[in-house]
């Protein structure tokens, strides 16, 4: 059964960076609009776990990658960027290292060989890892031996957890993604579609599907009074998800505009918060979808 929210849906502070997020798909030197990928991971650094955000971000003329450290307090921010132009090649394999609170971190990537098969992070063949005091804290990517064997560090005593992920999407109807629910489980494929996404033609009620692997999971019709909600889906008799939506800006806005989706997968207890994954070593964790229309 849906479950209707008569008010625009209360994203937990913890994983929200900002009122402002959605304008970093359209904020670029050339003016095109950008793809975003963000990862958030709760790493143990020194005597504190602290959340670290990954973003890879590409438009025509940039394809770049940055690392963020929160403060102990939540609001400070520590980062480090690389840019991957097209001409810079001896960027797509380096160091660098950054300050947190006075303290060195370093940033170590070989993305050479990187294969992005048209995605904005890569989906092979690549490394980027962040090392602490001669600890490999978060590495992501599947080539970790090499990162260790590169840094010359020990892996983390405590594993990092991927907390959520962040995304900006860019079509016309249909709109689709992959992503782990589970550190450990399989990946799944998210796809979105909305039909007559105006909503002002006159006796035609915009409908909107929600499928997983190619699944229905969930239908939404008379879109028009039901622009924002929620429902709980299975995906399989592990998973269970909810699904907040946001789609006002499709239907009633003008000019560049998006709609949210929650994507939340639950650990044991349905009664758990997402907040609780900020602080609570569970399973849960939150996909963040920014699905932007483009005529």
């Amino acid at each position: 059964m849906i479950k209707m929210i008569p008010e625009p849906i209360n994203i937990p502070a913890c994983f929200s960076s900002g009122e402002h997020e959605p304008n970093l798909a359209r904020s670029s030197s050339s003016g095109s609009p950008q793809s975003l990928n963000m990862s958030i991971y709760r790493a143990k650094i020194g005597p504190q776990a602290r959340l670290v955000t990954i973003t890879w971000c590409k438009n025509l003329m940039l394809h770049g990658l940055s690392i963020s450290v929160d403060g102990p307090n939540g609001y400070d921010h520590y980062h480090c960027k690389v840019e991957l132009k097209p001409w810079y090649f001896w960027k797509k394999q380096g160091s660098k290292q950054f300050l947190v609170e006075g303290r060195s971190i370093g940033i170590v990537w070989d993305l050479k060989g990187a294969k992005f098969h048209g995605e904005v992070e890569p989906v092979s063949d690549y490394y980027v890892a962040l090392v602490y005091n001669e600890e490999v804290v978060l590495v992501v990517g599947d080539m970790k031996k090499d990162a260790f064997r590169k840094t010359g560090c020990r892996p983390a005593l405590v594993d990092p957890v991927l907390v959520s992920r962040k995304e900006h999407i860019f079509g016309k109807k249909k709109f689709s993604t992959r992503v782990k629910f589970h550190e450990r489980g399989k990946c799944h494929e998210i796809t979105v579609e909305c039909n007559n996404g105006s909503g002002n033609l006159e006796g035609v009620s915009p409908e909107m599907d929600i499928k997983i692997d190619g699944e229905l999971a969930t239908q939404v019709k008379h879109l028009q009074w039901k622009f924002r909600g929620n429902e709980m889906i299975d995906v399989n008799k592990e998973t269970k998800l909810e699904v907040y939506w946001d789609v006002h800006d499709w239907l009633f806005g003008s000019g560049p505009r998006h709609a949210m989706f929650l994507f939340k997968s639950l650990g044991s207890s349905s009664s758990s918060s997402v907040s609780a994954s900020c602080q609570a070593d569970d399973p849960e964790f939150s996909l963040f979808l920014y699905a932007w229309k483009v005529e």
